[in-house]
């Protein structure tokens, strides 16, 4: 990784959204750092095909529940950094690794809620707060939010207000980090075919169909409708997005 080559850190990049994520971002022209929870095989994979579009790429073990594992992580990929690059920092991070919940408010038990959070919110909070002295001024915070945030569909509860609160989260992001000249922009998939949830977008064909039938272009997403977006806010020509919630879930529920 040379010093004029940007540097983005996707979580979760091993598979679904931020496997493509981290793809697009490589063809953008920057170099990459994957993190995977259990699958090191499918993570390595994605550091080769990086590799093979021509950018550095290098994949670590993370599960982002696990906010004291993250000290120890984050001077792990700054030695990795400083002898590859001369300097320990990033230029963009992105906060992407998640799991699902399905389950009504009446069955939800606080084990499954207190892990959603960690997750999917202090996880967010405390990875952003640990790498904010190594990403460079001017670089950028993309958080991965769902549509979910947005409407409500029976089931979510947790998931959706969970992704609702990092929305607002990345709000204060960009108004405390804009001294420094760093953006911070949410990316609000819809309903994705990948195995996300157990795959049930992608497997449960009735599923399917509901979710192609409230969407105005008339089917549910790929992995490939998502990670171009994801890219694109970790561009030059994404400077002046700041702050945004950007959907992209083909207009569903509009």
């Amino acid at each position: 990784m040379d010093t004029q080559t940007k540097i983005a850190l996707v979580t979760g990049g091993s598979r679904g959204l931020g496997k493509n994520s981290a793809l697009k971002i490589a063809q953008k022209g920057l170099d990459v750092i994957i993190t995977y929870r259990s699958n090191k095989e499918e993570a390595d994979k994605v550091v080769e095909e990086i590799q093979a579009l021509g950018r550095k790429a290098v994949a670590y073990q993370l599960d982002t529940k696990d906010v004291k594992s993250f000290d120890a992580f984050v001077k792990t990929v700054g030695d990795h950094l400083e002898e590859n690059t001369g300097s320990r920092n990033i230029d963009f991070l992105v906060n992407n690794a998640g799991t699902a919940l399905y389950a009504p408010i009446s069955d939800v038990t606080e084990e499954q809620l207190d892990d959603v959070i960690d997750i999917h919110f202090k996880g967010v909070f405390f990875l952003t707060q640990k790498f904010l002295p190594f990403v460079n001024d001017g670089g950028g915070i993309v958080n991965v939010s769902s549509g979910l945030a947005r409407f409500a569909l029976p089931g979510s509860s947790v998931y959706g207000s969970i992704k609702a609160g990092v929305e607002m989260l990345t709000k204060y992001m960009a108004k405390e980090l804009g001294s420094r000249k760093i953006k911070a922009n949410v990316v609000a998939p819809g309903a994705i075919e990948t195995d996300f949830g157990g795959g049930r977008t992608r497997d449960d064909k009735q599923m399917n169909d509901i979710i192609s039938s409230v969407t105005a272009l008339g089917r549910a997403g790929l992995p490939d409708d998502i990670g171009g977006v994801v890219a694109f806010l970790c561009t030059e020509d994404a400077r002046w997005i700041n702050g945004q919630r950007i959907e992209a879930s083909g207009g569903m529920f509009l």
